[in-house]
């Protein structure tokens, strides 16, 4: 089983914009959950799709990934639970790192969350200032619970 090493902030300002070199637009959705485990849908730029099914708690956990047909994910999107989370993800270089920086559409508009993947959970990474307060292992920033949260408020009532 693959493993997931990452770690997750909230952002302090925009001083991570000059840096980013691309972006994709992802739509995702759940077709299963629990509290530690999940199987989600992730289009990106409308254009290919993965189906990844996550198990665990906290800062690693057990990914599989596979490559979808786009038709099947577009079927695949009306047995979605709760709401379809639309984001834009930008790259932004860091060292011998990417961090990956997520700014949320729609319901979730003002959320900008950032993720930095690690080989090891104990390796070291140059934190640049834009990164705020930490919120790895914090489930109220876990795409999951984005998803599934119980209301269709604006992302500041997290």
């Amino acid at each position: 089983m693959a493993r997931e090493i990452e770690r997750k902030f909230l952002l302090e300002g925009d001083g991570w914009r000059p840096h980013a070199h691309s972006a994709r637009r992802l739509e995702q959705f759940y077709l299963f959950a629990g509290d530690d485990r999940s199987c989600r849908v992730r289009i990106t730029d409308g254009a290919s799709a993965k189906l990844t099914i996550k198990m665990g708690r906290g800062l690693s956990r057990g990914e599989f990934e596979y490559d979808i047909p786009l038709d099947d994910a577009e079927i695949l999107r009306q047995s979605a639970l709760g709401r379809i989370v639309e984001k834009t993800r930008h790259l932004v270089p860091n060292g011998r790192h990417t961090i990956e920086i997520d700014v949320y559409e729609g319901a979730l508009a003002g959320l900008v969350v950032a993720e930095i993947e690690l080989a090891d959970e104990d390796e070291s990474f140059e934190r640049p200032e834009f990164l705020g307060a930490e919120i790895t292992g914090d489930a109220r920033y876990l795409n999951q619970t984005l998803a599934l949260r119980d209301h269709g408020g604006p992302a500041e009532t997290l």
